[in-house]
């Protein structure tokens, strides 16, 4: 069996930093500290990366990638089984690139760069949800005025985007620990469909109820 070509060592520290910015936070991760957890110098972190923010930039550039890529697939939403399924994967992503997520206003204070393209980000977020409800809509299982639905998609982006500094809020300790990220994730989908619910069809607001208790294994029923 051939054996696999060893990982190069850009994207070793990739793969460092991303683990790093995720558990510590990226304002409390250094460059030295990245250098270390891989047992490389300083010097040759430096070599690929000569700047923390060109890091944080390559990372970004990855979620990004993969983001588009994913909100394409709102285009298939035909069903309230379909929005979860989208809504859920999106919270997985999010959940891999969560430093950005939880540092976000930090970041954007300091790197023009994601200042600028996170901008972008919230408007495809919002572009694909208005995607997922006009498709809802065309099946007959959504019944929502014209005037609403940019009220609703950018509510539900709002609700996206920051659902994770709302479980850190609750709990800084261990909210974003990887033991807790399926109910973190579960909890950010069940939210943010929920916002639907005044609009959907008595038959898929039931099925809405269904996907929340099968998936989070909680009584939703007060909230749906």
């Amino acid at each position: 069996m051939a054996k696999k070509a060893p990982r190069r060592t850009a994207q070793r520290i990739l793969e460092a930093a991303l683990d790093l910015f995720n558990r510590f936070g990226e304002p409390n991760v250094s460059t030295t500290l990245v250098a270390g957890e891989l047992s490389i110098s300083p010097g040759n972190l430096y070599y690929h990366y000569p700047a923390k923010d060109e890091l944080i930039n390559r990372l970004y550039e990855a979620y990004e990638t993969e983001l588009n890529e994913l909100l394409h697939a709102s285009e298939g939403v035909n069903d309230v089984e379909d929005a979860w399924f989208f809504m859920h994967s999106l919270f997985e992503l999010i959940w891999r690139y969560r430093f950005l997520y939880r540092d976000l206003n930090d970041l954007l204070s300091k790197n023009r760069h994601l200042e600028t393209q996170f901008q972008l980000v919230l408007k495809n977020k919002a572009r694909a949800i208005r995607t997922l409800l006009a498709g809802l809509s065309r099946a007959g299982h959504l019944a929502i005025e014209a005037p609403e639905v940019d009220t609703l998609a950018q509510s539900m982006v709002v609700v996206l985007t920051y659902w994770l500094s709302y479980e850190y809020v609750r709990n800084p300790r261990e909210a974003l620990e990887p033991a807790h990220a399926q109910g973190a994730l579960l909890r950010g989908a069940h939210h943010t469909l929920h916002l639907l619910a005044p609009y959907l069809a008595p038959e898929q607001r039931r099925h809405l109820l269904t996907l929340s208790n099968a998936y989070s294994g909680e009584d939703q029923s007060a909230t749906v």
